[in-house]
């Protein structure tokens, strides 16, 4: 049940006393990790390290929308909740993984959702949907500008099904020609792209396509459903599975958003138990 690391016993992911099993949903975070195009890159420094003090410690500097994160209702809605603000069973809770394959630039509509979740998902569940992205997941254009995403119909099936909280292997819960890598507020970020889309689509203008700035960012966050934005490691391995996720964030006073370690956690025997509290 152990697995010894840098000489330390530990328990297994998948093999250990509590016969749960975790699963990583979270790309690395750390030096040089892909980053959005308009954001400082991170920082990492050792203020105290082992030659001079006998202990590590480090200061990171870093946009809390690096890597695998969750964005509050804040970040694009104004006077809408804080991430400190939003109660601790919104980070916790049973859901799904379904399947969605997409290339370059197509869009997850109310249909794709329909089709690989109507009849399982539940009212408050966690839904995370797998295109495949996560594996291109690198610093690239081709992830970060042309990757696939959720148009406005699919934040309407989000709500109508009263999810709590979304999850996807791409940058961003809208698709990326909504965003500021497009025609929107602080773009376009990349102005080449707009010939690229007209010559992908047949003719069609990028501004006709994609009208609206972040719309379901804005759709989930009035709704209260949070997003969770770059889902990766294992997550092949629980799609089409329903499982337990837990994404707890920092207790961060007015935090936008925060990078979480999201995981999967199932129970294979059924005997685990969360304690009822009592008194000892």
């Amino acid at each position: 049940m152990t697995i010894k690391i840098r000489g330390i016993d530990f328990e297994e992911n998948t093999n250990n006393s509590m016969g749960l099993e975790f699963v990583n949903l979270s790309h690395r975070f750390g030096y040089q990790s892909p980053n959005w195009p308009y954001f400082e890159d991170v920082k990492i420094e050792r203020i105290h390290y082992m030659a001079k003090s006998g202990v590590l410690s480090q200061r990171i500097t870093t946009s809390m929308h690096n890597t695998t994160h969750i964005d509050a209702p804040a970040h694009v809605v104004q006077g809408t909740p804080f991430i400190d603000e939003v109660p601790l069973p919104h980070f916790f809770g049973s859901g799904i993984v379904v399947s969605i394959p997409k290339k370059k630039w197509e869009q997850i509509t109310y249909d794709d959702l329909e089709k690989a979740a109507g009849k399982i998902v539940r009212p408050r569940d966690v839904v995370i949907v797998n295109t495949g992205w996560h594996h291109q997941y690198e610093d690239s254009e081709d992830y970060f500008c042309k990757c696939p995403g959720f148009v406005p119909s699919a934040g309407k099936w989000f709500v109508e099904k009263k999810v709590k909280v979304v999850g996807h292997d791409t940058q961003a819960n809208d698709h990326p020609l909504a965003t500021a890598i497009g025609p929107h507020r602080n773009g376009p970020l990349h102005p080449h792209l707009a010939a690229e889309y007209k010559e992908w689509s047949g003719g069609r203008d990028w501004k006709d396509d994609f009208p609206e700035w972040e719309p379901v960012h804005r759709i989930l966050f009035n709704n209260g459903i949070m997003g969770i934005e770059n889902v990766g490691g294992d997550l092949d391995k629980v799609t089409g599975k329903r499982v337990t996720f837990a994404y707890f964030p920092w207790n961060w006073d007015r935090g936008d958003g925060c990078i979480v370690r999201l995981v999967a956690i199932t129970d294979p025997s059924g005997n685990y138990r969360i304690e009822k509290g009592e008194k000892f």
